[in-house]
């Protein structure tokens, strides 16, 4: 499933506290299916969404950082040492969800994936897309 937004034209008014922040309801939470990715365009950049069985919900850059191509939504999700991941369904290099850190690269130089914030509102998976660099926090 992918879930187109384009929100490149709109305007949004936030809270003092969200002023940096553009903050975009993309879907329902219950839309995800948990430990299955789901592919977004917001504001023209493509995203993935992972939902966790305890309802976490990641969102990381879909294009693969070794391959270039719009895949990461079809990762594995799994864990390492207590983090949780997505192995990339090109080269298989595993990522870490939250931080974007490269975990496996499967012998090639180290590359980071760039991920987004995410909160749930009353039900609604909103992600943050003020921030577009590579190896962001939560």
């Amino acid at each position: 499933m992918t879930i187109a937004l384009d929100t490149r034209s709109s305007i949004r008014e936030h809270p003092p506290e969200d002023a940096d922040q553009h903050w975009i309801a993309v879907c329902s939470l219950h839309a995800l299916h948990p430990e299955r990715g789901v592919a977004a365009i917001l504001d023209g950049t493509q995203i993935a969404l992972f939902r966790l069985r305890d309802e976490q919900v990641f969102a990381v850059q879909q294009a693969d950082p070794y391959s270039g191509s719009q895949v990461m939504s079809r990762g594995l999700v799994g864990s390492r040492g207590g983090r949780v991941t997505v192995a990339s369904p090109m080269f298989k290099q595993v990522f870490d969800l939250e931080t974007g850190e490269c975990l496996d690269t499967v012998g090639k130089d180290p590359r980071t994936l760039t991920t987004h914030p995410v909160r749930i509102d009353h039900g609604t998976v909103l992600v943050d897309m003020s921030r577009r660099i590579a190896g962001g926090a939560r």
